[in-house]
């Protein structure tokens, strides 16, 4: 039920290819393949690729009668240049591994080795590649893409990484772990004119000064509460970078965050009625969309009660401390079909944090997640 030294070392400079190589949500087809053919070996019993467009399901089938269990990793990078300077940086200029998905991938991918080696004792255990997990459309693809059904688990496990926490120690709790998000994209159309008559035209830029701070206001209520609501206005733009036109047309970027998948409806339509009402303030045609969707993680405490069996038998030292978080994870989604939790293992107190250009995933946790995961899967399965 461990790794063998041969294959850490394997695993860990396939890891290593992986982060070179990165390609970004809805691009993942050779980071697809390259799971195919590493697993190629252990003889999965099924392969579904293209999942929810470049996902990959490997299931490994006892046989007999008994529950499906559903271990994810994510496969997509991120739109950020690599500044570690370490021999294995990004190759892809702009795009780079800097969210430790090439470490997950690589800690799943590891369970084939030894799922190969020995089936379950009864039921199945798929292991899941999911793309698209930063724009968060990946999950939802992949449940939706009709073949889910194939492998419909009756649990579904995941692993993230988490600087700030001793290497190695695992954060856990029942509840909610990763806050739902949206970005709503605003738009303000007004007419343009010549910016010596400014007053021939309807300007836009009255509008968004308001905007900018109101839509930051509709937050309330402390993360610890419930009833956390938070707007984050990320971008903005009026008319073209000329100095003869006074501007028409405007748009305003936010992300709304709440702990809560309803409380998100009432900030969307707080949102709404505030643009709505600017806008007609100052003669302006509002429109809205939404993008990248994250419906709230929330781990249930029949599968964190698994995965806490399996750190204890492991030895894993674990805590609730630094739960939940405000950032988003489309995880979440797959709790929609079967009980489901996500575990965060810890980087290092001083290791860079996600998404910043000098980070890189820890090797040294590949072994411990997949010892953690091959735990849970057997004492579920035999």
């Amino acid at each position: 039920m461990t790794l063998t030294n041969r294959d850490i070392i394997e695993v860990t400079e396939w890891r290593r290819r992986l982060h070179q190589n990165p390609e970004i949500s809805n691009e993942e087809e050779k980071t697809a393949q390259a799971v195919v053919d590493f697993l190629a070996d252990t003889r999965p019993d099924k392969v579904l690729t293209g999942l929810g467009g470049h996902g990959v399901a490997a299931v490994y089938d006892s046989g007999k009668p008994g529950p499906t269990l559903l271990f994810r990793s994510e496969i997509d990078a991120l739109p950020i240049e690599e500044l570690s300077g370490l021999p294995h940086a990004s190759r892809v200029p702009g795009k780079s591994h800097m969210c430790g998905h090439d470490g997950h991938t690589a800690i799943v991918a590891s369970m084939g080795r030894q799922l190969g080696r020995e089936r379950p004792a009864r039921g199945r255990v798929v292991l899941m590649f999911q793309p698209a997990e930063e724009t968060g459309n990946g999950a939802a693809g992949v449940v939706a893409d009709p073949r889910f059904g194939e492998i419909a688990p009756d649990f579904a496990f995941s692993v993230h990484n988490l600087p700030g926490v001793p290497l190695g120690e695992v954060r856990l709790k029942p509840g909610v772990v990763n806050c739902a998000s949206r970005g709503i994209r605003i738009m303000l159309e007004g007419k343009t004119a010549h910016s010596s008559m400014p007053e021939t035209g309807v300007s836009p830029m009255p509008a968004i000064s308001e905007l900018m701070p109101a839509l930051p206001a509709l937050g309330r209520a402390t993360f610890a509460d419930d009833d956390f609501a938070m707007v984050t206005v990320t971008h903005a733009e009026m008319g073209e970078a000329v100095f003869g036109i006074a501007p028409g047309h405007a748009e305003v970027w936010a992300t709304l965050r709440t702990r809560q998948d309803e409380r998100m409806a009432d900030l969307c339509a707080a949102a709404e009625a505030l643009v709505t009402k600017t806008a007609a303030a100052h003669g302006l045609a509002p429109t809205w969309t939404y993008h990248e969707v994250f419906v709230a993680s929330v781990n249930a405490p029949e599968a964190v009660e698994h995965l806490r069996q399996a750190l204890r038998e492991e030895g894993v030292l674990h805590g609730e401390e630094a739960l939940p978080m405000r950032a988003s994870e489309d995880f979440g989604l797959f709790g929609h079909n079967a009980p489901s939790a996500m575990f965060f293992l810890g980087a290092g107190e001083r290791h860079p944090a996600l998404h910043n250009p000098d980070y890189d995933f820890p090797d040294d946790l590949i072994p411990i997640g997949s010892r953690i995961f091959m735990r849970t899967a057997r004492n579920l399965l035999g």
